[in-house]
């Protein structure tokens, strides 16, 4: 048992407060716009340009020329707004963001996180990962424990190039919740049905401490 991408998204979903402007990065952090409880008052705001980002389209719905940073189509609401990416670099920038929920490809056990590059593979880009991570006032990490092969993501140093160093606080997997320590994890949540042990042996980082109340 674990949690799936969309428990992992509306757990991603609880860091969000009222009037908080928020970044959903590419991936399973999209998945964050359809779990905003109706009675929170947020902004959603996209690096190509767009403050007030709506849910996905219902099928048959969407509009080819509304789509988020990842290229997926969205909605927009009463109060949306489009500016160029320029001035919405410069809201990033500024410190404007006060959460960034990105996914990854590695994440260290002090808050380093590298999501944008494979050596020898092909990418898409940086994107806005590395302003993100410098100008939002706090980052939390959503992604999956352990990659396709099974190898741990959480780890104790990346060994791919950085996005950003020491900048992640929260890390949420589909096996639990994490807070970055420094010189460790320690572990806020576990999701129903996974094990101590589980956590332990896909999980390359060191684990400082335990929630006092695990869910069965």
């Amino acid at each position: 048992m674990s949690w799936s991408r969309d428990e992992m998204a509306a757990k991603a979903a609880e860091e969000i407060e009222d009037g908080f402007y928020v970044n959903l990065g590419i991936g399973i952090p999209t998945l964050v716009a359809n779990h905003i409880p109706a009675d929170r008052d947020l902004i959603l705001q996209s690096e190509n340009g767009m403050l007030g980002m709506g849910p996905f389209p219902f099928e048959g719905e969407a509009d080819p020329d509304l789509i988020n940073a990842g290229k997926q189509t969205i909605t927009e609401l009463d109060r949306t707004s489009y500016f160029s990416s320029s001035t919405s670099f410069a809201m990033i920038r500024g410190g404007h963001i006060d959460l960034a929920i990105l996914g990854t490809m590695e994440v260290a056990q002090n808050g380093d996180i590298a999501n944008w590059m494979i050596p020898g593979k092909l990418v898409k880009g940086m994107g806005g990962g590395m302003d993100l991570v410098a100008g939002a006032k706090r980052v939390v990490v959503i992604t999956d424990h352990v990659t396709k092969s099974g190898a741990p993501k959480l780890l104790k140093q990346c060994t791919l190039p950085l996005t950003g160093q020491g900048v992640v606080k929260r890390i949420i997997t589909d096996l639990g919740i994490f807070d970055v320590k420094g010189e460790g994890l320690a572990v806020a949540e576990i999701a129903p049905g996974v094990s101590r042990e589980q956590i332990q042996k896909a999980t390359d980082a060191a684990l400082l401490a335990w929630p006092d109340k695990e869910l069965a």
